[in-house]
């Protein structure tokens, strides 16, 4: 009888354990949050038409679109006409666009030369992976 109680009470708090980890893991995911690392501004436009897109398609289920420029390529930022204007047309979707603050030290770009509408993520390595535990959908290109 002791043995049946013992046995019977393993069972139970292994099925209600294995239970509560399937409500976690089954999750309702409530919004699609995306992270583009690039390591070419000119791909801002490309970036920017898919966001529109994925805005459409997902519709209520679009939630955050991040955009990380890293590399050799930050130094192409300052007073690049071009890019500020579809900067602006990324801040009217509430598309966030940071340059990686590592890069920006390795090729020397004065952050007071960036535009207004970019942000700064010290580490772009740290900040995906961060973003990728927290559920978004990372794309490198």
């Amino acid at each position: 009888m002791k043995n049946w109680i013992i046995v019977l009470s393993t069972i139970l708090s292994l099925l209600l354990s294995g239970t509560h980890q399937l409500n976690a893991s089954n999750k309702i995911h409530e919004k699609d949050n995306y992270l583009i690392f690039s390591k070419d501004i000119r791909q801002i436009g490309p970036i920017l038409t898919t966001a529109k897109e994925l805005m459409n398609e997902d519709d209520e289920k679009f939630g955050e679109f991040h955009v990380v420029f890293c590399g050799k390529t930050v130094k192409d930022i300052p007073n690049n006409t071009d890019f500020i204007k579809l900067l602006e047309e990324a801040d009217a979707l509430n598309i966030k666009v940071f340059a990686c603050g590592i890069s920006l030290n390795k090729f020397s770009v004065d952050r007071n030369s960036l535009p207004e509408k970019i942000k700064i993520t010290e580490n772009g390595i740290l900040y995906g992976l961060q973003h990728t535990k927290n559920g978004f959908i990372t794309l490198s290109i």
